[in-house]
């Protein structure tokens, strides 16, 4: 067996070894044969050949470490009878047999503890390409503000330019053509703008700028300025405060920006989901610990299967309800409310139509106001 450790050297290495490994386990064997084989078989040194089985089982393959606790074992057990034939007293053969269960556990042990350092390289090979993914993400991100933000600003401000008659007259059917490229540019910058800010929130999350907001002052200003939107899809908005007949304040402790962004992106998914002729509510509540706003449309409504993915980044859904964007403004309302400590949530309304609310930590401070 020793031959064939030799002969094979070759085949025993993994592509990264050291050849110095080898013959320091050679040595290292040759050291413990000759004081095995040079005294008594009553002193054993059947113990040290721990020493070549530690050292090929992180520098060779299994199959070299195998062959070595099994040289080292059959070693062991051979120096009873080699190279002096004599009467063997038990306690020498109980001493041999132990000390080969000490070499069999320390080649099981020491090839566990190899495969946990593998598993572990593993896991740091996975965390280094993830950091990678991260940086390239960066890269993209960065890439993405230059490369089509700005361009889109440009275009957008030239084209109003345009329709202003700063480079000439402008016929009417121009002026509408203008209009609409002008919003369609201006959609596709919301949409680059939520597909960043989905990206820094989910990397560098969410920076808030907390004060006291009163979310009605938020929703009537959302209303007045998608009225316009509404009206080309003859959509009606009203505004209601629940059981109560009388305007209150309902206050909260938040972003007005970003609150605002949530109000405005449910808001416009309320509208693009109506019918002709539809309505959308927004309603404001309040109760003892929370504020909630519901925005309810009369649109086709939501399925049950469609209601748990309603909040998943880039999901779309497949009922005709689905209206055609980038699949990131509800999920961007999640990260925003839950960023408040709030909950968001959709349900279907009967016999048609969806609710959409959001629920937040009541402030007490501002109430009076």
């Amino acid at each position: 067996m020793f031959i064939w450790l030799l002969k094979n050297k070759a085949n025993l290495f993994s592509q990264n070894q050291d050849a110095r490994t080898f013959w320091l386990i050679i040595v290292t064997f040759a050291i413990v044969i000759t004081l095995e084989y040079t005294t008594p078989s009553d002193y054993v040194f059947g113990y040290l050949y721990t020493g070549p089985i530690l050292l090929a089982n992180p520098r060779l393959n299994r199959s070299a470490t195998l062959v070595v606790t099994l040289l080292a074992c059959t070693l062991t057990l051979l120096n009873l009878v080699f190279p002096n034939v004599e009467h063997t007293n038990p306690a020498t053969v109980a001493n041999r047999l132990i000390a080969m269960i000490a070499l069999v556990v320390t080649g099981i042990l020491s090839n566990r503890t190899r495969r946990y350092e593998e598993a572990i390289a593993r896991q740091e090979a996975k965390l280094r390409s993830q950091e990678t993914l991260a940086r390239v993400r960066e890269d993209f991100a960065s890439t993405l503000t230059h490369d089509l933000k700005t361009p889109l600003l440009g275009a957008i401000e030239t084209l109003k330019s345009l329709q202003q008659k700063h480079f000439g007259e402008v016929t009417l059917p121009q002026q509408k053509v203008f209009t609409m490229m002008i919003s369609s540019h201006q959609s596709t910058l919301q949409m680059v703008e939520t597909l960043l800010d989905v990206y820094r929130n989910d990397t560098e999350g969410l920076k808030l700028q907390l004060t006291d907001v009163n979310l009605v002052t938020l929703a009537e200003y959302a209303i007045a300025t998608l009225t316009d939107l509404a009206s080309t899809r003859r959509v009606y908005l009203c505004l209601s405060h629940g059981t109560s007949n009388f305007r209150q304040s309902i206050w909260v402790k938040g972003d007005p920006l970003q609150l605002q962004r949530v109000i405005n992106n449910l808001l416009i998914n309320s509208i693009n989901h109506s019918p002709r002729g539809g309505k959308v509510e927004v309603v404001l509540e309040s109760d003892a610990t929370n504020s909630i706003v519901k925005i309810i449309d009369r649109g086709p409504g939501i399925t049950q299967n469609e209601l748990p993915y309603l909040f998943e980044q880039f999901y779309q859904g497949n009922t005709h309800r689905q209206a055609k964007g980038s699949g990131l403004g509800l999920y961007l309302s999640r990260q925003i409310i839950e960023a408040h400590g709030g909950t968001i949530w959709a349900e279907n309304r009967t016999p048609q139509g969806a609710l959409f609310g959001f629920r937040l930590p009541a402030c007490f401070r501002g109430i009076g106001e």
